[in-house]
């Protein structure tokens, strides 16, 4: 790959892990804001679970109005914070893309776009195809290119953990 090329993987990795780690803080350090900018309580995914229309749909509804909730909205933000982490330095980048993935794959489930015009609350007119699918094919991407082996921890964790005097690729 050319240098241009390694510097658009790491940047793209770089903006994936930034959104990521963001909304995992936003999550857990702030609360949950009204329409009127007024703060509400603390940030919970109950919303987001009772609005879910995929075919996950009925599992969602009931894990919001079940005795897990509280865990759910622990667990989603840390999840989010450690993908966030894990692609911004580069380190257990493959785990990161493949977590990042599952939630992306959740996220996407549990609402799939099918209606094709604006919808309230959203920024666009989204058929079957929505951000989620798009940052989903952008992670494919990283994890397909290994951007492990360009830049972050791994690449310099990697290095330490091969014998002096080995060279990348060549057998003991």
């Amino acid at each position: 790959m050319t240098g241009p090329q390694q510097l658009a993987l790491v940047l793209l990795r770089t903006l994936v892990g930034w959104h990521f780690f963001y909304e995992g803080l936003f999550k857990l350090s702030w609360p949950a804001w009204g329409r009127d900018g007024v703060p509400l309580a603390r940030w919970s995914s109950a919303a987001y679970l009772h609005a879910a229309t995929g075919p996950l749909a009925g599992l969602l509804h009931g894990l919001a109005s079940s005795r897990l909730l509280p865990a759910v909205d622990r667990i989603l933000p840390l999840a989010l914070l450690a993908v966030g982490l894990s692609l911004l330095l580069g380190v257990f980048t493959r785990a990161g893309c493949v977590g990042a993935l599952l939630l992306l794959g959740l996220f996407y489930v549990s609402a799939i776009p099918t209606a094709g015009v604006p919808q309230a609350g959203t920024e666009g007119a989204y058929l079957l195809v929505n951000k989620n699918l798009v940052e989903g094919a952008a992670v494919l991407v990283l994890l397909a290119f290994g951007t492990q082996r360009i830049a972050g921890l791994d690449l310099l964790w990697e290095g330490r953990a091969r014998p002096r005097g080995q060279a990348e690729g060549t057998a003991t």
